[in-house]
């Protein structure tokens, strides 16, 4: 049996997400465990506590904050109030795993950065992605150069018809912050980034376009629609980013679209040496041989989940005071060069990135 410290932990948000990582930590009791659950609607955090045998339910995440139990906290509530929540448990103390977007925009993000800067507490990113078994795979191959030098990659998600909860928080760019962009599209630029070998990125030249959702189009089978609410956020948009050290990144997602889409998100890195695609649940690697070109198709080697695995490794950050792979600064990168998509769609220029914290 393990000796090591459990992790006390508490949920901000009840909902979806926050259900998922009451799930996900519930399947390591021997690493931590859920002793304080807070929602804004009070019946939903006694459900969860119910559910996921959590002694405390707290009425306001102020209280949760304020218990000197908790170690620290998962934040899973809509995107607005992502940063206010992460820097107010970082002032009390507590370490951070908060959802993607790590802020709403990229203002947000540093109010995170310079808290965790000041505390010293770890804070890490929800992109469960990284974790996924053809991700892992391709790291290590790209890390091992098998690759060679990735100068050009391409990602993306095109749903057809997948607009989440119309008329929810979901479509309102006050609440959200945007729309594919911020929903999957910041998957899509993080695991990118990761796999490329984490460039800087510095030029971002984008469009964003809203065809579908203002005519209550494009609507998705995810979330229930409020026809009362309203839409105010893109449902497609493409992006070419530019990194310090001269390699490229384009970027293409919707929600709704009419193109042929099987809806799979996919990479597509392109390197000296060989390239790699991964396309939904599988991969493979490209390269030449004897003049011929050469392809590898990707195997599972383990049935390791992807949140289990994020879930460990915070857990394990949180115990050594190690840094997470998506940590703060990781959230500021995305965050950064999602604002630059939105502000050169609205310009027509490009949109140098502006690093200072």
């Amino acid at each position: 049996m393990s000796t090591q410290k459990k992790i006390r932990l508490g949920m901000i948000g009840a909902g979806s997400i926050g259900s998922v990582h009451m799930q996900t930590f519930g399947k390591l009791p021997e690493e931590a465990e859920f002793i304080a659950v807070t929602d804004v609607y009070m019946p939903l955090a006694q459900i969860a506590a119910t559910t996921y045998n959590i002694p405390k339910v707290y009425p306001t995440p102020e209280e949760l904050f304020a218990d000197e139990d908790v170690d620290a906290v998962i934040i899973g509530v809509p995107n607005k109030f992502h940063a206010p929540l992460a820097v107010q448990a970082l002032k009390a103390g507590k370490h951070v795993l908060v959802e993607k977007p790590m802020g709403i925009n990229a203002e947000a993000a540093k109010e995170i950065v310079r808290a965790q800067r000041k505390n010293g507490k770890v804070v890490m990113v929800g992109h469960q992605m990284r974790w996924g078994w053809q991700s892992r795979a391709i790291k290590r191959q790209v890390e091992a150069g098998e690759l060679g030098k990735i100068y050009n990659a391409k990602t993306g998600w095109w749903r057809r018809k997948g607009i989440p909860g119309w008329g929810t928080w979901f479509t309102q760019k006050e609440v959200a912050g945007g729309g594919p962009l911020i929903d999957i599209g910041v998957h899509m630029l993080d695991l990118a980034f990761h796999l490329m070998g984490d460039p800087k990125p510095v030029s971002v030249f984008g469009s964003t376009y809203a065809e579908f959702g203002p005519k209550k189009r494009g609507i998705g089978t995810w979330g229930t629609p409020n026809w009362k609410g309203s839409y105010d956020v893109e449902d497609l948009a493409t992006a070419l980013i530019k990194m310090e050290d001269g390699s490229t990144l384009s970027l293409e997602v919707s929600w709704a679209v009419n193109m042929d889409s099987d809806n799979q998100p996919f990479i597509h890195l392109m390197g000296s040496e060989g390239g790699a695609s991964l396309v939904g649940d599988g991969y493979k690697f490209l390269t030449e041989k004897f003049d011929q070109p050469v392809d590898i198709e990707g195997k599972r080697t383990d049935e390791a989940e992807d949140r289990v695995l994020l879930s460990q490794h915070f857990l394990e950050c949180v115990r050594e005071g190690k840094e997470p792979i998506t940590s703060a600064m990781s959230g500021l990168k995305t965050n950064l060069v999602l604002d630059a998509i939105f502000e050169s769609s609205r310009t027509g220029h490009e949109v140098q990135l502006d690093w200072s914290i």
